[in-house]
């Protein structure tokens, strides 16, 4: 069942994600032209709204900011019993290719580790994450963050790398059989702003007592930017946790559409 369902989910947002989207309708306009076929014309026409309004306005940083603004940094406290860090930061082909650590632009989820390693000398730590791909299973994002770890002088000793979770749901099983059972103690968990709703209404679903640490903002605060592929991109972004928070929500993975902090 978990394998169907991702398999489906990978499938749905490749066709689906706006980008991917876009271009297909764009495709059948410019078919739809040559083969005389009527409304070919208003279809392109349709399109270009979107595309001009793109490039010139914020429409993926609306759509980011409830996200990023739900869980608001806290101040960190006194102690925790450890530290779970989500993947998806890191660029595990070509790491392999490389022979390097690569790393996107969620970075920050990672790059901050060993400093909170360092505030909480004590405490466990779990950096989860494998491979979300479907062709290529075999790299793993768990793995990179290990390589990049060990060169650090750090007790990477300490660290738990967990590297079959395909996503968020399993992140959460993942860790907690790796830890021999969901935690009772809070752990503080680091992922990206955007994501922190999808992934505390999860934890909290599955029992974890989690103290949330958003990290990596894409938010400009509206500031205009008239520049198509930046606009599209962060668009993407805030479209596929969208839709996240939906399907998980009627899957019964969170308790809540929309994740909010413990009152």
């Amino acid at each position: 069942m978990e394998n169907a369902l991702f398999l489906l989910s990978k499938t749905a947002w490749l066709l689906l994600q706006p980008d991917n989207l876009l271009v297909l309708l764009l495709l059948a306009g410019v078919a739809g032209l040559w083969l005389g076929r009527r409304g070919a014309r208003a279809l392109l026409t349709l399109l270009a709204i979107p595309a001009a309004l793109l490039l010139v306005l914020p429409v993926g940083d609306l759509l980011l900011r409830p996200l990023e603004s739900r869980f608001a940094q806290p101040p960190l406290p006194e102690r925790v019993a450890g530290i779970l860090v989500l993947g998806g930061s890191e660029d595990a082909e070509l790491s392999a290719r490389f022979g390097q650590p690569q790393f996107n632009m969620a970075a920050e989820r990672l790059m901050l580790l060993p400093a909170l390693m360092q505030r909480y000398p004590t405490a466990a730590v779990v950096v989860t994450g494998g491979s979300a791909s479907v062709l290529r299973p075999d790299y793993r994002g768990a793995d990179v963050a290990e390589a990049w770890l060990q060169g650090l002088p750090l007790q990477s000793d300490r660290v738990i790398f967990e590297r079959d979770a395909r996503n968020t749901w399993e992140n959460a099983h993942a860790s907690a059989r790796r830890l021999g059972g969901v935690p009772s103690e809070p752990w503080l968990l680091v992922t990206s702003a955007f994501h922190m709703p999808r992934s505390f209404g999860i934890f909290r679903r599955l029992g974890w007592q989690v103290i949330p640490y958003p990290v990596d903002y894409y938010d400009t605060g509206g500031r205009y930017r008239p520049q198509f592929a930046v606009n599209l991109r962060d668009l993407v972004t805030a479209v596929r946790e969208w839709t996240g928070l939906l399907i998980y929500h009627l899957l019964g993975r969170t308790d809540t559409l929309f994740p909010a902090p413990r009152t």
